[in-house]
């Protein structure tokens, strides 16, 4: 890691770290990457493990259900009450801190011998799992301009790559070594990460002087002010309802005629949705040469037609249906993931200085999307089937369409 500080120097006044001259190192964008991926996958690894934690520490099924609403809403609330520190104080900091207090919460779940406990540590969990949202903001700061789209891209590779194999990675380990040595595992892959990142990170110097309650009220301002902001946010959040209305019934569609499938299937299903994570980068690097724009609408075009595909299943054998889920997954799953590193390319282009706040906004929509899509898929599947949740995915996609191609979009920044 020495080269990488010999490389990467501390950051000007500007705010803008001192960068190769054929960008970021490969180490550096390999630290960021690999941090972000594992720091994002802590909110998952507790969904697989639920039903034997549930038996060892003697929680009921209900109680245990809330272990993983507990993580999610301490991420939600992570994302819009500390990840715009990052604009504030140096982010190098602010990731090593996180870093900390993740690793003991982690291991503070491995050890609760009750659900209060494992509640308070699931809620520490998601509050600083954000320092992913920490981490991308700072690959932007540090990426040339000109290779902005392919780098964050990487990193958000990771990222994904980190939600979509946490829970068969938890899944595994759960099976044939226990569900606290995950935890424990996940917490030493944390203290790794933040020990790389104590030699390899620059420091990164503050990029606004606002009070805390100033930098919260000014997330509503850049909202208002930044048209290219909003149409970014609400076009993500739109993909994401039909992102999650899939991923959250998926299970359930899968145990019932006639597939008659476990758990253990449903998750496979995140290694077909990993395959279209691994290209970010490629929609970085059109990103980088085309224009975000042109990857958005791709993206989102892209997304409607592979969840419009699964409309065809009746026509399929019980397989055949299998391999047109995994291929809608793949295809979905790329769209959905382009669109949005191209939309983060546009945002971290808007106001330099802001990134982590612009940051927050995007991902504060995009998982108010993912809360929507998950309750209103559950309500579709229940009252009117699996073809109710693909019609909600196609037009929450469409609609995604429509705000990318409204006139003026492709100037709104």
């Amino acid at each position: 890691m020495n080269s990488i500080q010999k490389t990467h120097t501390a950051a000007p006044v500007s705010g803008q770290p001192a960068a190769h001259a054929n960008g970021l190192s490969a180490a550096l964008i390999g630290l960021l990457a690999t941090g972000a991926g594992l720091a994002v996958a802590s909110l998952y690894y507790s969904q697989p493990m639920l039903g034997v934690l549930a038996d060892d520490i003697g929680a009921s099924e209900r109680a245990v259900g809330t272990v993983p609403m507990s993580t999610q809403l301490g991420y939600a609330l992570g994302i819009l009450l500390l990840a715009p520190l990052g604009d504030r104080y140096d982010r190098r900091r602010i990731i090593l801190i996180k870093a900390a207090i993740l690793t003991v919460a982690l291991l503070l779940a491995g050890a609760a011998s009750g659900v209060a406990t494992l509640l308070a540590a699931s809620l520490a969990i998601g509050l600083t799992a954000t320092m992913a949202q920490d981490i991308v903001p700072a690959a932007a700061t540090l990426a040339p301009e000109q290779h902005r789209g392919r780098i964050v891209g990487t990193v958000m590779t990771g990222l994904l790559l980190g939600i979509l194999l946490s829970r068969v990675v938890s899944g595994f380990v759960a099976e044939h070594f226990g569900w606290r040595a995950m935890f424990v595992g996940a917490s030493a892959s944390i203290a790794l990460i933040g020990l790389a990142a104590w030699r390899g990170l620059p420091r990164f110097h503050p990029t606004s002087r606002l009070s805390y309650g100033a930098l919260l009220g000014s997330l509503g301002t850049l909202v208002s002010k930044h048209g290219a902001l909003r149409r970014a946010a609400l076009a993500q959040g739109l993909l994401s309802v039909g992102f999650s209305a899939f991923w959250s019934t998926l299970a359930v569609m899968l145990h019932g005629a006639p597939f008659h499938l476990g758990s253990a299937a449903a998750g496979a299903f995140g290694l077909a949705g990993a395959a279209g994570a691994l290209a970010a980068p490629l929609a970085g690097r059109i990103s980088d040469k085309k224009g975000p724009e042109l990857v958005t609408r791709l993206g989102v075009t892209l997304a409607a037609l592979a969840f419009a595909s699964m409309a065809l299943a009746p026509w399929f054998s019980t397989q055949g249906q299998l391999v047109l889920l995994a291929l809608a997954a793949i295809g979905f799953d790329l769209g959905v993931q382009a669109t949005l590193v191209a939309h983060q390319t546009i945002v971290y282009s808007i106001e330099p200085g802001a990134r982590s706040r612009l940051n927050a906004v995007l991902f504060v929509g995009m998982f108010i999307g993912m809360a929507v899509g998950a309750a209103l898929g559950s309500l579709a599947l229940a009252q009117w089937g699996w073809i109710a949740v693909v019609a909600l995915a196609t037009l929450s996609a469409l609609l995604a369409l429509v705000v990318r191609m409204w006139p003026g979009a492709a100037k709104a920044h």
